[in-house]
């Protein structure tokens, strides 16, 4: 589903397939790199069905799609500017096939809006970053398995340095009015995504060497 949607997204603006599979290689491989263990290709298709499950509320479907697959194609644990990356990597091969500069200018604002996920006057990116962090209110076990990655990906931490650095993560969401932006996702997600939170937190808190 994954391939096959970006294959279909680039057909619209180019037909040489030596560049649509240069195109998807990089995606590919960027998303495979062995440090990741969230941030994979599952993610993006898991945030491509909560994307397709409300498609008819976008605005601009195709700068939607190119954020999905760029959003995190630069995540690197150790460094705060991964969505700048992303974002200009995102830019310069969206100008290599000619793509307009509205749709790019939209893919980079939702790609950045990931940074902070700070409501938008823009509601395709307020979907957008909602749809980001609908694993927050899955099922608890889909849960644990993504806290449980996350820590994998910051392996470099200790305990010590990681879980207090998490739980003020974690309580910055609790501490929001809402979590999720627009009514479909805090209707679906906001009650367990709190529960999750909050599991965690006392997971971090009774676990502390502090």
């Amino acid at each position: 589903m994954l391939e096959n949607s970006f294959r279909l997204l680039l057909k619209n603006y180019t037909d040489d397939g030596t560049i649509i599979d240069r195109y998807w290689s990089e995606i590919n491989t960027c998303y495979t790199e062995p440090h990741r263990h969230y941030h994979t290709l599952s993610h993006l298709n898991n945030f491509l069905k909560e994307l397709t499950g409300i498609r008819t509320e976008l605005e601009n479907w195709i700068a939607i799609l190119f954020a999905l697959y760029y959003h995190d194609i630069i995540y690197n644990p150790l460094r705060s500017d991964n969505e700048e990356r992303s974002a200009i990597l995102a830019r310069e091969g969206m100008e290599q096939i000619a793509i307009p500069e509205v749709t790019i200018g939209e893919t980079v604002d939702c790609i950045m809006a990931t940074r902070s996920h700070e409501v938008s006057d823009n509601p395709d990116i307020n979907y957008f970053t909602d749809a980001d962090l609908s694993v927050l209110g899955q099922a608890p076990d889909i849960y644990k398995r993504y806290s449980n990655d996350i820590r994998k990906e910051y392996d470099i931490y200790p305990d010590v340095v990681y879980y207090p650095a998490r739980k003020n993560v974690l309580l910055g969401f609790l501490q929001m009015g809402r979590i999720f932006k627009t009514d479909f996702f805090y209707n679906k997600y906001e009650e367990q995504a709190r529960v999750n939170i909050k599991a965690e937190i006392t997971l971090i808190d009774n676990s502390s060497p502090l």
